[in-house]
Order: C-alpha cells, then structure tokens, then sequence
C-alpha cells in the first residue's frame, strides 16, 4: 500500500512539473513575440484621398414629357371642290401666306365677272337717280331703290371673292409642312384633312405630368432641366402653365414649360425626360461614392487627419448620406467642406489605422 502512494506522489509530481515548463515556455514564446513586435513597424494601408467640398443641391424628381410646337395645326379645307394645284412637299419649310393648295374656282371667276358688271350697271343707274332727284325728276325712293341694288351687286362681290379666297389654302405662319396625300383633281368634301402644319420658331412647348402635390408646389417661372432621348446634357426650360384641373384618374396635373433652344432639339411630338425640383436648394457637401460606407450602426466615413510627420491616421466618423449624383454622393452631416476623406480602398481601414496616401501630390 505504501509502494501504491509513493508512485503515485511521482506521477503527480512529474506532471506537474511538465505543465509548469510548458507554462514557462509559453510565457517565454509570448513575451519574445511581443518584444519582435514592439519593434516592428506599424503597418500602413494605402488609399486614395478626396477633399469633401461644398454642393449646393436640390432634389428632383423625373417626368416624361412631350414636345409641343408653340404654333401647330391640322390644315382642313373649309369649302368643297375639285383640287386644281398642290404644293404640298412633306418636310418642307414654308413662310406665311404661301399657296399650299389651290382648288377650282372657274365657276366663281365666271360668276364675279358677272356681279362686277352687274355693279357697273347699278353704279351707274345710281349715278343717274341722284341727277334727276336734283332736278326733282323722280321720287326718292326710287333713288333708294337704286342705291340699295347697287350695294347688293357690291356685296356679292365681296361673296364671291370670299369663296375664291377660301377656296385658296395658304400657309397661315411659317411652318413645316408634314406628310400629304392630296392631288390634282382629287374632289375633297369640306373638312377632309389635307396635312399637319408645325410652326418653325425658337422656341417650343414641353407639356409633363406631375403629382397634384407637386403641382401645388410648382410656380410659374419655376425652371426645370430637359434632356432629350440619349441626350447627358439638360436644357433649361422655364414653368410658364400649370394645368387648373387635376386628374381625377391619375391625380396627375399637366405642366407646360417654354425652351426656348429649339434648335436641334426633338420635333414635335417626340418624347423627352424632365427634371423638376420638388424642394428648395440645400447646402451639402459631396464625396467620391467610394469613400462611403455602409453599415449596420449607420453610413461613415474615414476621415484622414495628419500626424504631423506626413503621416495620415484614419478616424471612422458617423454621417448622413443623400443623393447619389453619378459617381458622388452628397452628405448632409457629419463632414465638412475641405476635410479629406479615403475613397477607394476605405474597405481596408479601421478605426486609428496609419494609411499612405496613393494619389497625394507633391
């Protein structure tokens, strides 16, 4: 029994001092590693830098919208007849008071020759009443008489020519003419639609949608941004109606706004994007989207301060994003105009870390 327990204290004797060595070699190990490590360098991330400067913005929203020339009809014939001329080219510019389309008008030539001798004879008639009433040779109604026919005859000719007038279709401002289908000889009743007409000025219409709150909001004068199809560039344009009705189906009202560059701009009718602000202007501050952020706890950035031996230490700092603009995104708060913030490779950064700038300048 006593042999039992003298083994046993050994064993026991022997592990424990095998576990205090390997706790000495382990404490040696940690302390040798720390003190290779106190004298290792601090490692450095590279990053490009971006100094946050001052935006003004204001939020906007987009709308289709449809060009509308400032002057454009449906060219219709008011009276019947049979089509004697055609000058209707698709595509052509024409100016004010050319002759589009000439019908027959034979019959009314004929019939004002006629009127217009008839009022020579009853001018002269009339002529001749007005003597002998001065010598009180006839009553002076018949004089009246007289007078009176020869104002008829006067105005069947102003009937006449009024029919030829409006028997002759002539371009009522300056315009391009749109496609016709119309020939010589053709018999058109009244009202048949020859062509379309859209005036050529320096301006054109851009009628858009809007919801009704934002239609209470807009003015006129307000300004908005069009772009035409494919187009990167906007076109201002300028709120000069807002439609008094509101759409009881889309709750939509109709907005109409002046461009005036028309100059190679979409024809009429075609389909363009319209930006309208749907607030005032705010004052923020815009970064590279690379340099944001996101997170669980909120957005932030990486605010890059100097260490004062031309080093940069980066430092999270919490914000509030905005609108993405292309390849910048606004901040609203938390940074200021002129800081200097890590855009790309911010991925790699933690709080305090010691980064070399990529693209700093000399």
């Amino acid at each position: 029994m006593s042999r039992y327990w003298i083994y046993s204290a050994v064993l026991l004797l022997a592990v424990a001092g095998i576990g205090a060595g390997l706790a000495v070699w382990k404490y040696a190990s940690v302390q040798a590693a720390m003190a290779a490590a106190a004298n290792q360098p601090e490692p450095i991330e590279s990053v490009t830098a971006a100094v946050a400067e001052a935006h003004e913005h204001r939020p906007t929203t987009t709308s289709i919208g449809t060009v509308v020339a400032l002057r454009s009809i449906t060219l219709q014939n008011e009276v019947p007849g049979t089509v004697h001329e055609v000058r209707l080219i698709p595509g052509e510019i024409v100016d004010a008071g050319t002759l589009l389309i000439a019908l027959d008008v034979s019959v009314e030539q004929a019939e004002l020759k006629a009127r217009e001798a008839q009022a020579v004879l009853t001018r002269a008639t009339l002529e001749r009443m007005e003597n002998l009433r001065r010598t009180r040779a006839v009553a002076q109604d018949e004089v009246d008489r007289a007078r009176a026919e020869h104002d008829v005859a006067l105005a069947e000719i102003e009937r006449i020519k009024a029919v030829i007038a409006r028997k002759t279709i002539r371009a009522p401002f300056r315009a391009r003419i749109g496609i016709a289908d119309v020939h010589p000889g053709q018999y058109l009743d009244s009202g048949t639609v020859l062509t379309t007409l859209q005036g050529i000025d320096a301006a054109v219409h851009v009628d858009f949608k809007v919801p009704q709150t934002l239609a209470a909001a807009l003015h006129e004068g307000d300004n908005v941004d069009v772009f035409g199809p494919g187009e990167t560039v906007p076109v201002a344009a300028l709120v000069i109606a807002i439609d008094a009705r509101v759409d009881p189906a889309t709750r939509n009202a109709t907005v109409r706004a002046r461009m005036e560059s028309a100059a190679g701009q979409p024809a009429p009718g075609a389909s363009v994007r319209v930006q309208v602000p749907v607030s005032p202007p705010v004052n923020a501050v815009a970064i590279p989207a690379s340099a944001l952020r996101r997170a669980p706890s909120g957005d932030h950035v990486f605010v890059l301060a100097p260490e004062g031996d031309g080093r940069y230490r980066a430092h999270a700092r919490q914000v509030q994003a905005g609108a993405l603009l292309d390849d910048l995104v606004l901040i609203h708060s938390g940074l200021s105009a002129g800081e200097q913030v890590a855009a790309s490779g911010s991925f790699k950064l933690n709080e305090g870390t010691l980064v070399a700038i990529a693209n700093k300048k000399p």
